[in-house]
């Protein structure tokens, strides 16, 4: 497999050919990849841009600027985190170089619910810290992470069909998603880096489905398949990439497959002076929700993977991660 194969969404929510089609092309993306892209996904051009031009003109601000909406410690989920200071290849328990990237996050904006401990209360359901500039970032960003919420939710009850499950089936998992979107910069590279450095360290998504946008050009994004291949990912705006993440991948038993999937540096310099940035989604399930495997998925052996917790699984993933 070279390519990740392309859905298009261009259908009602009635049955029909088209919406079928749709759903026996994601069913072999998931078990092949987890990887695929989509496109008439009817998400707003006018939304999806000006979410993306409000995080370039803010990571294009001097790096003062940004550090007024730093996250104010190691571990805090929202805000601005400068070079360096992640390593996704941590979540898998490897050693690696720092990444180099720098990256704005927010998430839902909820309060958290009376029975969370203090710990877990302060991860997920931190204050976002909104950037004064650009003028109407807040607005913006606000209107596309509602968007993508409904994207998402979309492709679950997609999903549901290609596991033979009701349409509605994922509906009671994300009655308060703690879903997340991210902005990832990757600044020219023109200065030298540490052996094995990467722009993003390989590493499998943690939640249900992510959903990105890639600068056009050559983006540096690989997956890894089942061969064991390293293969380039070069969609472009308006087309969104979708990939599964590791719950997914524990609610089918390991019949769909949570890839690793990385950001390398160019080879070329004139690849290496352009600066290069993707906004991701990161759908995620309620906090409490209990993740464990689907009934059409059960198959002779049963369950293979022990049952989980949607919240308590992102915050040790991504605490992982975080360079102390």
């Amino acid at each position: 497999m070279k390519e990740i194969p392309s859905i298009d969404l261009n259908f009602g929510s009635g049955p029909s050919v088209e919406k079928t089609e749709a759903v026996k092309g994601i069913r072999a993306a998931c078990r092949e990849t987890g990887f695929f892209s989509i496109v008439n996904h009817g998400l707003s051009e006018e939304v999806l841009n000006s979410c993306w031009q409000d995080a370039l003109d803010f990571f294009n601000l001097p790096e003062g600027e940004k550090l007024k909406t730093a996250v104010p410690y190691a571990g805090y989920p929202y805000g601005f985190v400068p070079m360096e200071q992640e390593t996704l290849a941590h979540s898998r328990g490897e050693k690696a170089a720092p990444d180099l990237k720098e990256s704005f996050s927010v998430g839902p904006g909820n309060k958290p619910s009376a029975e969370l401990s203090e710990d877990e209360a302060k991860f997920v359901f931190s204050e976002n810290r909104w950037p004064l500039k650009p003028a109407g970032f807040q607005e913006n960003w606000e209107n596309a992470y509602q968007a993508l919420t409904e994207c998402a939710s979309r492709l679950m009850e997609l999903f549901a069909l290609a596991l033979d499950l009701p349409e509605s089936w994922f509906e009671p998992y994300f009655q308060r998603p703690i879903s997340a979107m991210r902005a990832n910069h990757y600044p020219v590279a023109e200065h030298p880096h540490q052996p094995g450095q990467f722009r993003a360290s390989a590493h499998s998504d943690y939640g249900s489905l992510t959903l990105l946008l890639q600068d056009r050009g050559g983006s540096g994004l690989e997956i890894l398949n089942r061969q064991q291949q390293w293969i380039p990912i070069n969609c472009t705006n308006p087309e969104i990439v979708v990939n599964i993440g590791d719950l997914m991948e524990r609610w089918t038993n390991g019949l769909w497959v949570s890839s690793l999937h990385r950001v390398i540096l160019p080879e070329s310099r004139e690849e290496r002076i352009k600066p290069r940035m993707s906004l991701v989604f990161f759908q995620q399930p309620d906090w409490d929700a209990r993740i464990e495997c689907l009934p059409s998925c059960l198959g002779t052996n049963g369950a293979q993977y022990k049952t989980v917790t949607s919240g308590r699984y992102l915050m040790e993933r991504y605490r992982s991660t975080v360079v102390s």
